[in-house]
């Protein structure tokens, strides 16, 4: 144990001062999102809004930010990353503001749909920023740990978003102390600013020349590095519709099948979010012993038997170990994935080839959410969700297998 923290110890001194400001900004924005959005359900409830207007608000939201992903990704490209940064929190943190605030149905969504727009600026341009500011010798470490706190960070913003919905409770109406809270963590958001603004960009690559970029030219210069995130976007998209199959509804199936209480169904979701920022120290281990490719088709590979677990038990304790191993194991390979992403394209294409992996992902979820729950509605609450795990678990296997077979032999720009 003592090995192991002084090897993340040893890794994070390396760190230059951009990173460790992005890490922290990164952490501050992750709390005020976690505070929001853990809440803001029982926002509209406590308005009066049907249910269906949380799915509209979550749907619009999804929408933008797929739409605005690779047009971000590319003005982070153009631009500089700290400047996108700057931009997506500024607005972002003012959008959460004002949805605590405003009461109407077509505002709150609008405010939705802007929400998933600003939040895109700094999500597409983080990880080019923390591969352009690392050696590829640190970018595992570096992106398991960025993963690792922004997961956690969440976790910590849902627990304090919590009590402190309850404590205002005690003094106030109910409306008022969930309308306290979500002010609360948008300003939480906004302070990520502050770290962003001290951070110091160098963008050698742009002041070579000052010529207009000709598109044709640029595409038939890094003809290579559009076939790789074409590649990568592909097995992304795999994996995005095994996921939009059961991870947006994970707690109406402990619901459905176990007639699970909300309070056990919160401890189960808020115990896989810790499992999965622990899984994110485990992936460099990983790729010690077999290599990054090897790395993760492994870790995705282990998760497939605890999906099946979950899919098939009909023991609510064995399906929360399934799901906790699943998300753990699943989830430990994603930054390995950043990293091999950020190494095989130019510094010039890091924020396109992010923005395209995940917006792939997201169109997953979009178009695989309603045969989730077809499938559920045909067949019940059993094989229903039996079926819908066991097709994301071919899904996750076909997508595994094509990444080890087309990147396995793929050289990276670094080498």
């Amino acid at each position: 144990m003592s090995v192991f923290f002084k090897e993340w110890s040893v890794q994070f001194k390396t760190y230059n001062k951009n990173i460790k400001l992005a890490i922290i900004a990164n952490l501050f924005s992750q709390i005020g999102l976690g505070m929001f959005m853990v809440i803001y359900n029982f926002y509209i409830r406590e308005l009066g809004l049907s249910q269906s207007v949380n799915g509209e608000v979550i749907a619009l939201q999804a929408l933008a930010t797929a739409i605005i992903l690779v047009p971000a990704g590319i003005m982070s490209d153009r631009f500089g990353r700290k400047k996108i940064m700057l931009f997506g929190v500024l607005f972002s943190g003012l959008i959460l503001v004002t949805r605590s605030i405003v009461e109407a149905e077509f505002l709150l969504l609008a405010a939705g749909f802007a929400t998933g727009l600003f939040v895109a600026f700094l999500q597409v341009s983080t990880i080019p920023w923390l591969a352009e500011n690392s050696t590829p010798k640190q970018r595992v470490h570096l992106f398991s740990l960025h993963a690792a706190i922004m997961t956690g960070a969440q976790v910590i913003g849902s627990l304090i978003g919590g009590t402190l919905t309850d404590l205002f409770a005690m003094v106030t109406s109910d409306l008022l102390s969930i309308r306290y809270t979500l002010i609360i963590g948008g300003v939480f958001y906004l302070l990520a600013f502050v770290p962003l603004l001290k951070m110091t960009e160098v963008r050698q690559q742009k002041e070579k020349t000052k010529e207009k970029v000709n598109l044709i030219k640029f595409f038939k210069n890094n003809k290579s590095g559009f076939k790789i995130i074409a590649l990568f976007a592909f097995a992304q998209l795999l994996i995005g519709f095994g996921s939009g199959l059961v991870i947006p509804y994970l707690n109406l199936y402990f619901a459905d099948r176990f007639m699970a209480s909300n309070s056990v169904i919160g401890l189960i979701i808020s115990l896989g979010q810790g499992a999965t920022a622990i899984a994110m120290f485990i992936g460099p281990f990983v790729v010690k012993k077999v290599g990054e490719v090897r790395a993760v088709v492994f870790l995705q590979l282990s998760s497939l038997p605890f999906l099946l677990l979950t899919a098939y038990t009909q023991n609510l304790w064995l399906a929360a170990i399934g799901f906790l191993f699943r998300q753990a194991l699943m989830n430990a390979g994603n930054p390995i994935q950043a990293s091999l992403v950020m190494s095989k394209v130019d510094d010039s294409m890091k924020g396109l080839a992010n923005s395209v992996n995940q917006m792939v992902f997201q169109l997953g979820w979009a178009f695989m959410g309603p045969v989730s729950t077809g499938i559920v509605l045909a067949y019940g609450s059993y094989w229903g969700y039996a079926n819908v795990f066991s097709i994301t678990a071919g899904l996750y296997l076909v997508g595994s297998l094509y990444f080890f077979f087309v990147f396995r032999s793929l050289k990276t720009s670094d080498e």
